[in-house]
């Protein structure tokens, strides 16, 4: 199968061209056989001039239309200077297309009325449905408050609930990483008492955790508490952003608590011989040193740029945005696969390690955080972060996407040994992520409509946001062939001439049944938000009902299967059975994003737009920084 995206248009544009070929053809003939029949008319030296032009003109057509069976998806893999795409100019009609170059072709665009009519359209559309989606929209606030009152009753000040058994434990440090995630969810839903109950807790408790606690990672606890109280400050209307209010405490003791635990994170970088932080943190000694195989992963050092760039724009110390982003200018120095990279770095050396490549655990937020760093940094010389988030895109589409047989899902997969080690059919809930991000990059988080009606968008632009939303359906795919209606952690795809074999997911109604195959060590669901990620951003952009649809129906399932009567929503052990055998364990994460991702699709666009915010990977808004202030 080809390494070109699936989804190509060649089939028809071949058809089509073979067809405008003999039509012409049959024009050529019936005009020299006309001509035979009117001497008397090309005796006239005019009249041969015009039946000759004709034909010339016809010739020209027919050899012009020889090239034009290449199609434009085919580009993705071809122009990159491969001998190939230089053919396609040179072949048959080359001199012909030298001569008489066609002019660029112009992102399509909506006409004036067009545009008018649409926006009639949607607006009464939104108009109808609006105090539905509210009504759903309540549903996840109530949703967030049961969780939080399972977590309030048996875990406070616990990293997680463990819904089942009522108690609370710490696998993240011990840091209270349940409350700082939740807590900016909770401002945005303007949960009023969760956030006076998780502001007060944050105001007494944290400063001796910070300084009294061990071991922690630096990644997880940059993205979820680091993250969480930058966003808390900002939204609770530190420097007059956000939507302030007296529920908690003063912005300031957010800020503070952050430059606190970053001064510990930093030793992670300071003390690495190389550009490349050590994996783990001792807080209370601020020291740091690396995980027990020496190695780093490259998703987690390439993800904390976000937070520390707000926190030196925030204090006006550079030391924090300079030490993460030193990170992303040596990755950009080390040797590629077409823009991807191994999943492993060595603090030690700074290289590589491996050759693994995939967007799943370990690989995934480091492309996530090349569009949304650049993103963030705007008008500064960031700008080889979208030259590697282009590249690397690239990259995806011609070595990683793939199309399932029988029925022809988009996915991503993987290559464990690297590009000449083959490929693997296997696709994590984590690469759920990426239709979202795919989005954000093709129009920068406009709506597409604005985006189309700016001229904003080029052509590879447009075909990011195509291969956004079939790569959507998929993972909402990966739901629907459940028993449960929820995705397991990990699916594999059947492919044309390498066909997994394995269990379904058991819904037997599902089209998909035969194209998905979930493994008997991959049927658990953790309370993940990457779909819901994508199906928000996604809305946000398009403006297309089906991803609201979409994100009720897995909100349902959550409900049905995963609430805990006594408070709280657990983890699955087997979505592919009924009833779902349970795992006991509220991870953080379903507070911070899965609910906070499902509240903000049922709601106002104008709520942290995405012109305005980027999210980090936990789902924690962040301003986007402007230079003009």
């Amino acid at each position: 199968m080809s390494n070109s995206l699936p989804y190509s248009v060649k089939d028809v544009h071949y058809d089509n061209a073979k067809f405008r070929q003999r039509s012409v053809s049959q024009v050529i003939s019936q005009a020299l056989l006309t001509s035979n029949g009117k001497r008397d008319y090309l005796k006239c030296s005019t009249g041969k001039f015009l039946v000759l032009l004709m034909i010339g003109g016809l010739a020209y057509i027919i050899l012009a239309h020889k090239s034009d069976v290449h199609p434009v998806s085919d580009g993705v893999a071809k122009n990159d200077g491969s001998k190939e795409g230089e053919n396609i100019m040179t072949h048959g009609s080359g001199n012909f297309r030298r001569f008489w170059r066609k002019p660029p072709r112009l992102p399509p665009r909506l006409s004036p009325d067009e545009i008018s009519s649409r926006n009639r359209s949607i607006q009464e559309s939104t108009k109808r449905a609006e105090p539905e989606w509210i009504a759903r929209q309540q549903k996840v606030k109530e949703a967030f408050i049961h969780a939080w009152s399972g977590y309030k009753s048996y875990a406070m000040g616990f990293d997680e609930l463990m819904p089942l058994s009522h108690r609370g434990v710490d696998g993240l440090g011990g840091l209270g990483a349940t409350v700082i995630d939740a807590l900016d969810t909770a401002m945005i839903m303007g949960a009023d008492e969760v956030v006076y109950e998780a502001g007060s807790w944050i105001e007494k408790h944290l400063p001796e955790k910070i300084e009294g606690k061990g071991q922690v990672n630096l990644f997880e606890t940059t993205i979820r508490v680091l993250g969480g109280l930058l966003s808390a400050y900002h939204l609770s209307g530190g420097n007059q952003g956000g939507i302030p209010g007296d529920k908690g405490p003063k912005p300031s003791i957010y800020l503070e608590n952050a430059r606190n635990l970053a001064d510990r994170l930093l030793t992670a970088f300071t003390t690495s011989p190389s550009d490349i932080p050590y994996s783990d943190v001792v807080l209370r000694e601020k020291s740091a040193h690396p995980a027990p195989d020496g190695l780093s992963s490259t998703a987690e050092v390439a993800t904390l740029q976000l937070e520390f760039n707000y926190l030196s724009y925030l204090t006006g110390d550079a030391k924090y945005s300079i030490e993460a982003m030193k990170v992303l200018q040596h990755i950009k120095t080390l040797p590629k696969v077409e823009g991807l990279v191994p999943i492993y770095i060595s603090p030690q050396s700074g290289d590589f390690s491996g050759d693994n490549i995939r967007l799943g655990s370990r690989g995934d937020s480091y492309y996530e955080y090349l569009i949304k760093v650049w993103l963030q940094q705007r008008g500064t010389n960031c700008s080889y972060l979208y030259d590697m988030y282009v590249e690397a895109i690239k990259g995806v589409r011609h070595l990683l996407v793939r199309k399932s047989v029988p029925n022809g899902l988009l996915f991503v997969g993987e290559l464990p040994y690297g590009r000449e080690g083959g490929f693997s059919p296997k696709m994590d809930h984590l690469v759920c992520f990426l239709p979202g991000a795919l989005a954000l990059g093709a129009t920068k988080g406009f709506t597409k409509e604005r985006a189309m009606k700016e001229n904003l968008l080029t052509f590879e632009d447009m075909e990011n946001l195509k291969l956004a939303e079939d790569l959507a359906k998929t993972c909402v795919e990966i739901y629907s062939v459940t028993s449960t209606g929820l995705a397991p952690e990990i699916a594999y795809f059947n492919i044309e001439g390498n066909s997994e074999g394995g269990p379904d997911g058991g819904n037997k109604s599902s089209r998909y049944l035969n194209d998905i195959i979930i493994k008997p060590a991959d049927r658990h669901n953790l309370l993940r938000p990457e779909t819901v990620e994508s199906l928000f951003v996604l809305y946000r952009i398009t403006g297309d009902s089906k991803y609201r649809e979409w994100g009720w129906q897995i909100f349902e399932a959550f409900e049905k299967y995963t609430k805990v009567d006594s408070g709280g929503y657990t983890s699955l052990d087997d979505v592919t059975v009924l009833p779902p055998r349970r795992r006991d364990k509220m991870e953080t994460f379903f507070l911070g994003e899965t609910l906070k991702y499902l509240y903000l699709l049922f709601g106002n666009s104008t709520t942290i737009p995405l012109d305005e915010y980027v999210f980090n990977t936990e789902a924690h808004p962040i301003p986007i920084i402007s230079r003009s202030q």
